[in-house]
């Protein structure tokens, strides 16, 4: 059933993009980098997003079917690159952002109803969220868009309040670990936040054939989507960093260690009690609609692998029907990182496999049959070179290897014994 069109796919990239990561990363930040530091990363990661939205797009025109990577990889590369990138999808791509943003929900809950359980908040919303997206296309649809029109205001108004009552002038404060020089490894490792808080910009690929026009609608909706989220995160960050202090920081964190509370305070200095409880409902309800786009797209990935006989056949949904037991597969891994997990290794470990899932899948764009335009060509060497830059420091963590050597374990063994109840996808 194709109900998605140019601007409900716009929505689902924005949806997908603005959540927790834009919320917390400058706080993390904040402990090495300076403010003018801190903007240019967002720029940077704004630049990385949209130069990856266009190589992506050309996939999409080529390919106009559901699945993102696994759908890409398998028919351009090899089934068993796809399916990796499926199993990416599946543990890391959809589940790991949902449950980070449903573990920052419970911090921002706690500053409107002290003593609330946390816990209880982010397991509360990923039910809520996948009941909705399992029992109706079009309430699944009607819904997400709503959320994303409540979302986009709210974040306009963050804006435009930030800048109309915050400070003018740039600011002073110098970071709690300043460094001589430029710090090239804090500015890189600063940007797997930002890319965790960028991922969602290839939102659309995911559910291609639910859109009337996929082959225009798709690569556009990326590239829309995520220039609009682009300067908005640019804006959200210029009020941060604008009006934060040395004293805020160092008396913030002591308060939330894990720093995630950032915009609640940013508000409490700019408007009082009442203004950060507002901004407060804002974050809550940013994080609803951002659970809520990625529960509608992520199954869209299990349902075409169960589709073509590389998960159980239960998974993939009914004609006019939502794939109802791959929603409640990935809200069950969900729910699982969320109280298993802390927060902060989610965030940097999902955004160091996300960008080496899509800086693979970009790849596969030079052995695309015809060869794609110079334009995309062009972009795709830009985004792998930056993606690159960025996964040398990123993987010098073991915490984050282990993640990836984990999924690339798991999906290559599913593969393994999977791959004879299904032949080569084929090219449509």
């Amino acid at each position: 059933m194709r109900l998605l069109g140019l601007w409900s796919g716009v929505g689902l990239v924005v949806a997908n993009m603005i959540g927790v990561g834009v919320l917390t990363s400058a706080g993390y930040m904040a402990w090495d980098l300076g403010p003018g530091q801190i903007l240019v990363a967002w720029l940077v990661g704004g630049a990385l997003a949209c130069v990856g939205a266009v190589a992506y797009g050309a996939l999409a025109e080529a390919i106009p079917r559901s699945g993102g990577e696994y759908r890409y990889l398998s028919e351009v590369l090899h089934p068993s690159i796809g399916y990796l990138a499926g199993w990416t999808s599946l543990l890391v791509g959809f589940s790991a952002p949902v449950a980070a943003a449903a573990y920052a929900a419970g911090p921002f809950a706690a500053t409107l109803v002290p003593g609330i359980s946390e816990p209880v908040v982010g397991v509360g919303l990923i039910l809520c969220v996948s009941l909705v997206h399992a029992l109706d296309l079009r309430l699944s649809k009607w819904s997400q868009n709503a959320l994303v029109a409540v979302k986009a205001l709210l974040l306009l108004g963050f804006i435009v309040l930030g800048v109309a009552l915050g400070a003018k002038a740039w600011p002073s404060w110098q970071p709690a670990n300043p460094h001589p020089s430029f710090p090239v490894k804090p500015f890189m490792v600063s940007l797997v936040f930002i890319a965790y808080a960028y991922s969602g910009w290839n939102a659309a690929v995911y559910a291609s054939e639910e859109f009337h026009e996929p082959r225009r609608d798709v690569p556009l909706a990326m590239v829309l989507g995520a220039a609009l989220v682009a300067v908005a995160y640019l804006a959200v960050n210029w009020v941060f960093v604008a009006n934060l202090s040395a004293v805020d920081l160092t008396g913030w964190t002591q308060g939330d260690v894990r720093r995630i509370t950032l915009g609640h305070v940013i508000f409490t200095k700019l408007v009082g009690p009442t203004g950060a409880a507002v901004m407060s409902v804002f974050v809550l309800l940013a994080l609803f609609s951002s659970i809520s786009a990625m529960m509608l797209v992520g199954p869209r990935v299990y349902a075409a692998m169960a589709q073509d006989g590389f998960l159980p056949r239960a998974l993939a949904p009914r004609k006019g029907r939502p794939p109802a037991l791959s929603v409640a597969v990935q809200a069950a891994i969900a729910i699982g990182l969320l109280l298993f997990q802390r927060f902060d290794t989610l965030i940097t470990n999902v955004g160091a496999v996300l960008t080496l899932s899509a800086a693979i899948t970009v790849v596969s764009l030079f052995f695309l049959k015809p060869r794609p335009s110079w334009v995309a060509l062009a972009c795709a060497v830009v985004y792998l070179g930056l993606a690159g830059w960025m996964l040398v420091f990123a993987l010098q963590s073991w915490k984050t290897l282990s993640w990836v050597g984990a999924v690339v374990v798991i999906a290559l063994a599913a593969y393994a014994i999977t791959r004879s109840a299904s032949p080569r996808p084929r090219r449509v």
